[in-house]
């Protein structure tokens, strides 16, 4: 056995004390920080191969590990851009140079030079940009991503360009044998009459007028004729100073349901042409009822606030009650989560052991839950801390006591010759 082995085990058992004592340290210095996972150090023993009765002392070596996998505790914000997710995923951030990363540090803010929203740890949120409607996804890479940013949307004006109009239509209502709202003739009679609100290019609103005649009992027939509410006359229902706008036959099945398209085509006055889609209407044995009823686009308003769906859709709220979405936030996966790289800010980089990235969306596909008005605490236990650290300086003590007995062999080796 070598004196010199046992001096330099002994000082490496204290060094990766010393790096447990470390890790410890910063899991204390860090349970008040969002999204801060924990880290641990794993040891392992470096053995030298012995022959006979002499055995030759190794050393130690360790391993950090950051425990990412774990879920630490949802607090509540007063802040509607705080991002907590409630399950597995991360949300995908950059960096000052582009370059992604994930992360579970949520506390999000607008940056006042270019209105990226940036969590503490400087990372910029990503998201894919909802101006021409589903989002351009790329499942395996950051492809496509762009800032969350809600800056410059003040006072935009969006055209109405798609709607739905599911009503039911109700069944008993007599059949309408003289002129329809089409022909726009001052005789002209219907069933039942609803109006809409559109928005032109200019963001100005715009009534549409929708007229529902019931032309035929056999088939199932019901007329529906769309006009400018402008055009309408000071007394009485027609005629109108223009012609419809667009006008379709609804047929109906003995069951009431709708068959055949169910969309039309309204080119909105001085905007763009709005797809009305009536493949929810009905025609049953009870009164006219709106189901569901809505049309795109707003007025030029500011907006107050900003809403984030569990989905991942952030909305822009205007001053006029009109929300818009803007951004759908991903979330990313990984494999083997604990072995992603910890960088600074509470960040993580992919690396070959952690497996590559994987982008979906919210609740989907076992993703977690996205939790507007959320931060993810710490997951650092800090009773474990205190009772870790109180081993490690045993442990640290207990060798150093191996280095002190093994100086003072030396020394009496040392001294057999005078």
């Amino acid at each position: 056995m070598s004196l010199y082995g046992v001096l330099r085990t002994g000082v490496s058992a204290m060094n990766n004390q010393s790096t447990k004592l470390g890790t410890i340290a910063d899991n204390m210095a860090n349970t008040g920080t969002i999204g801060y996972k924990g880290a641990s150090t794993q040891f392992s023993s470096l053995l030298l191969e012995n022959t006979g009765n002499s055995y030759d002392s190794g050393a130690v070596q360790t391993d950090i590990r950051h425990a990412i996998s774990r879920q630490g505790s949802l607090a509540y914000t007063n802040s509607s851009s705080d991002l907590g997710i409630q399950g597995q995923g991360f949300l995908i951030v950059a960096d000052a140079n582009g370059t992604p990363f994930l992360t579970r540090a949520g506390s999000f803010v607008p940056e006042a030079s270019s209105g990226n929203l940036v969590n503490t740890g400087g990372y910029t949120l990503l998201g894919y940009p909802l101006n021409s409607g589903d989002p351009n996804t790329v499942l395996n890479g950051g492809g496509n991503l762009e800032p969350v940013n809600m800056a410059g949307r003040d006072l935009q004006a969006v055209p109405s360009t798609a709607g739905t109009f599911a009503v039911n239509l109700p069944s008993a209502q007599p059949v309408v044998t003289g002129d329809t709202p089409a022909g726009n003739l001052a005789t002209s009679t219907y069933s039942v009459k609803s109006s809409i609100v559109t928005y032109d290019n200019l963001g100005a609103a715009l009534n549409l007028d929708v007229f529902m005649t019931k032309t035929s009992a056999s088939p199932h027939q019901w007329e529906v004729a769309i006009f400018s509410q402008a055009d309408a006359p000071v007394a009485g229902d027609f005629p109108y100073a223009s012609g419809p706008l667009a006008t379709q036959t609804l047929d109906f099945d003995a069951n009431g349901q709708l068959t055949g398209t169910g969309n039309i085509a309204v080119p909105v006055p001085n905007g763009a042409t709005l797809n009305l889609d009536f493949s929810g209407t009905t025609q049953l044995a009870t009164s006219y009822v709106p189901l569901n009823v809505e049309v795109n686009g707003n007025a030029p308003s500011a907006i107050t606030d900003v809403v984030i769906d569990p989905d991942g859709t952030v909305y822009a709220q205007f001053e006029n009650g009109s929300r818009v979405a803007a951004f759908r936030i991903p979330t990313g996966m990984v494999a083997s989560p604990d072995n992603l790289e910890a960088v600074a800010g509470n960040a993580f980089a992919i690396t070959t052991h952690s497996g590559d990235l994987q982008i979906g969306f919210p609740s989907e596909g076992g993703r977690g839950t996205l939790v507007a008005g959320a931060l993810e605490q710490s997951n650092v236990d800090m009773a474990s801390e205190l009772t870790d650290m109180i081993v490690a300086q045993r442990d640290y003590t207990a060798n150093s006591k191996v280095v002190q007995t093994s100086s003072d062999l030396l020394d009496v080796l040392m001294n057999l010759k005078r």
